[in-house]
């Protein structure tokens, strides 16, 4: 039998063509994931609010971890109107991989007048290009993010019903006022820092802030209401309160060799990093330990629980008081001054591991070791107050407690930067840290708290 030729080419060549066509095969494959790959970028709307105000920004991330981004384009639609707000193109970096930068952070400036548009709703629209080679056949693959939001460029009305008509440095005060919209932020700005202000129950649409003037302002540089919307609209009303300077009593601690030995043993187990002589050690505690801790204590006092919890005047712990709120402290070791620090308490002193009580109602929100208050104990009182105690030498409290006014919270001691046994008790408005003796006052409780809320409570009754 005679053998057909074309068989045998076949037979010959189905090795070869295999190889050729499996190698083709891989070829297409790699271009493909090189340039055709399927990922799409994503986008982020970091401001993702169902408002936007006058002027406002537009704020996006992209991303595309595959090819790299290309080109993001960000656009306002409002009926037939609309405006490229912003478009940005990548420059390609290479062929094949990564072509360009994987992620990027972009801010759109949207000014309602300048671009035309109207009170209601408008379409923001973002489209983002990879550089992928597979959508549009070279267009690369894109995402498109529709968010529709609403234009309001009307700011929030606020309307007062009380204030305390004067603030002195170190010193607490309320207001209560009402607002006609949500809104994202509000409360006292005073100085230059936000109290915030929580709602106020019984009063419709009504909240009241709580502020305090920190021991060491000069003056009242500021003093306003602010609030903003959702859509970023911002209203300041001025409040008119009166500024009432305070001197503050200067005091000398002298710091022996003896006190030193004393009170080192117990910082180096806590801080192990500090060096040098005693005295520089000591120095180190009294200033970058002690400025650590008032920072600790201010995050601390960054949450409140948005309910009063407290009634009534504070307690004050039974004793005398040796140190007060405020004290300009002078240090001084062998007849010269070598440190400066400010006393932000009282210090009561009475019986040697006395009792401590919880000087109203509240939560603990710390009970540990706090550098120079030494074992301390910080309760929250609901809606900015805080009370502190500290130097204690005994801890029967634990965060989360939910505690009644006379709540037994530990022992007095000499924990931290004390020289004897005593209790250093504060009180903090925000973090803010004010004179205990007004808010020890029942008189000054009821003329500057209880009355302007039943106060207020009455006024929105009578509306």
């Amino acid at each position: 039998m005679q053998n057909n030729p074309t068989t045998s080419a076949k037979r010959r060549l189905s090795p070869a063509l295999l190889i050729t066509c499996a190698v083709i095969a891989l070829i297409v494959i790699a271009l493909f994931f090189l340039f055709f790959e399927a990922g799409k970028p994503t986008i982020t709307l970091e401001n993702d609010s169902d408002s936007i105000g006058r002027n406002s920004t537009i704020a996006v991330t992209v991303k595309d971890e595959k090819s790299g981004l290309r080109r993001v384009k960000i656009e306002a639609i409002q009926g037939n109107l609309t405006k490229e707000l912003l478009t940005r193109d990548y420059p390609r970096h290479g062929y094949i991989g990564l072509i360009g930068p994987v992620t990027d952070h972009l801010e759109a400036l949207f000014t309602a007048p300048n671009f035309g548009f109207k009170e209601g709703n408008i379409e923001l629209v973002i489209t983002a290009h990879g550089y992928s080679l597979l959508s549009g056949f070279g267009g690369g693959n894109m995402t498109v993010l529709r968010k529709t939001v609403r234009l309001d460029t009307k700011p929030p009305v606020i309307s007062l019903v009380t204030n305390k008509p004067f603030i002195t440095p170190g010193g607490s005060g309320l207001v209560v006022y009402k607002l006609d919209k949500p809104v994202r932020e509000q409360g006292v700005l005073l100085n230059g820092r936000l109290f915030p202000g929580f709602p106020l129950p019984g009063v419709k649409d009504g909240y009241v802030c709580y502020f305090a003037l920190p021991y060491d302002a000069a003056k009242l540089e500021q003093a306003a209401l602010r609030a903003t919307d959702l859509a970023g609209n911002t209203t300041l009303l001025g409040l008119a309160m009166r500024f009432k300077s305070v001197k503050w009593k200067d005091d000398k601690i002298p710091v022996s060799d003896t006190f030193l030995t004393m009170k080192l043993p117990e910082f180096e187990q806590h801080y192990p990093e500090m060096h040098g002589t005693p005295l520089e050690q000591y120095i180190y505690v009294n200033g970058e330990v002690r400025r650590a801790n008032e920072k600790k204590i201010n995050e601390l006092c960054g949450k409140s629980d948005e309910k009063r919890l407290w009634s009534g005047a504070f307690v004050r712990a039974p004793g005398s008081a040796p140190a007060g709120f405020a004290d300009q402290r002078a240090y001084v070791y062998n007849g010269s001054q070598f440190d400066k620090q400010v006393h932000l308490g009282m210090d009561i002193a009475s019986l040697a591991h006395a009792q401590i009580r919880a000087a109203n109602a509240g939560t603990v929100v710390f009970a540990d070791y706090m550098g120079i208050y030494g074992n301390m104990v910080l309760l929250d009182h609901g809606q900015g107050i805080f009370s502190l105690y500290a130097h204690m030498s005994q801890i029967n409290a634990k965060v989360g407690d939910a505690v009644t006014k006379n709540t037994v919270l530990g022992l007095t001691g000499a924990t931290g930067m004390a020289g004897g046994d005593h209790l250093h008790f504060s009180m903090l408005v925000h973090g803010v840290f004010v004179t205990p003796i007004e808010w020890w006052d029942p008189h000054w409780i009821q003329v500057n708290i209880d009355e302007p809320l039943a106060q207020a409570s009455g006024q929105t009754a009578s509306h």
